[in-house]
């Protein structure tokens, strides 16, 4: 079944690259996450990713459904590319109207998840930081850092950031960035990672699968991204900050398949699953962000993510005919 525009013709998918992706802002995508919260979507009933081995990899699928669209991402995991010169990671995000279920467009899906997890990690931020921040603390130097750097640097009023990372001079682009943009910036080593304390927010955007700070370090006055693990055996944070802070997660079930920073708590008996919050509840007012202690929001990526970021960006990216019902067998 094929179909067809208004003229009659086949309807083909417009293409997005990463470049035109790159480009999209970032405000307009958190004001639709946020949107589509408070119009009743429900994360919870968001189908979880799955994932297929294939002979070379790993194939992983990430759909979504709204009324206005419905689309899927296809990402492919391949161990022996890096050997070959070629991305770990690789995909694309297929989006349809979600009236005719036509094929509208295709994204580049890396650049997506990109854009996508930070612009989430701004909308937590809108909806948890006690105060406008001033300065931020970044953890990770690879692509979400960056990601993180640029959306704090076009969204918020940060006046400085500190980036922490393992390699000395790796922080050089992303402290640019922040200087480009009349901010002040300074790279810091791993041992001086206590500079969190006093931050109005912390991003976590790395590899680790271990704590990157102390429990004691933060107060009321932080907001952190942790976005870097994803996995339900790692962490990024240690399990008495995560006791002792407002916890906010995509979703209750995505959470407990995914985010380790929560289960390595609740294992050991430092919190209740009972006292997580959601996005959705933030979003909604039905839940306050509490000013008395850290606000923590942990991320893994969901798919309604890309979905309603893609159906964001591609009307603004691509001119095509609005296909009409109309179809060809």
């Amino acid at each position: 079944m094929t179909t067809t525009t208004s003229d009659n013709s086949p309807s083909r998918p417009a293409s997005i690259d990463a470049a035109t992706i790159e480009r999209a802002p970032r405000t307009p995508l958190v004001d639709a996450l946020l949107e589509c919260l408070r119009a009743g979507f429900d994360p919870e009933q968001d189908p979880p990713r799955t994932s297929t081995a294939v002979p070379s990899g790993q194939l992983l699928l990430m759909p979504s459904a709204t009324s206005s669209w419905v689309g899927t991402k296809l990402v492919t995991l391949a161990p022996e590319n890096p050997g070959r010169g070629l991305p770990l990671i690789q995909g694309t995000y297929v989006l349809f109207d979600g009236l005719t279920l036509a094929p509208h467009s295709l994204l580049d899906g890396a650049a997506l998840t990109t854009l996508r997890t930070a612009a989430v990690s701004l909308l937590a931020l809108r909806l948890l930081a006690s105060e406008p921040p001033r300065r931020a603390v970044v953890i990770g130097t690879g692509v979400q850092a960056a990601a993180h750097v640029d959306a704090l640097l076009e969204c918020t009023g940060v006046e400085h950031i500190d980036v922490v990372g393992r390699r000395p001079g790796a922080a050089t682009p992303l402290l640019q960035a922040a200087r480009d943009a009349g901010r002040t910036a300074r790279e810091l080593s791993p041992a001086e990672v206590n500079t969190v304390t006093g931050a109005d927010v912390v991003v976590c955007a790395t590899s680790s699968a271990t704590p990157l700070f102390g429990a004691d370090l933060l107060d009321e006055r932080t907001t952190v991204l942790a976005i870097g693990s994803y996995q339900p055996t790692t962490t990024e944070l240690e399990p008495a900050l995560v006791g002792r802070s407002q916890v906010v997660v995509e979703s209750i079930g995505s959470a407990l398949r995914e985010a380790g920073d929560v289960l390595i708590a609740r294992d050991a008996g430092l919190m209740d699953i009972a006292d997580l919050v959601t996005l959705a509840a933030l979003a909604t007012g039905d839940v306050a962000p509490d000013p008395t202690r850290p606000r923590i929001f942990k991320g893994t990526g969901m798919a309604w993510q890309d979905l309603v970021c893609a159906g964001a960006i591609a009307p603004q990216s691509c001119q095509r005919p609005t296909p009409s019902t109309a179809v060809t067998t």
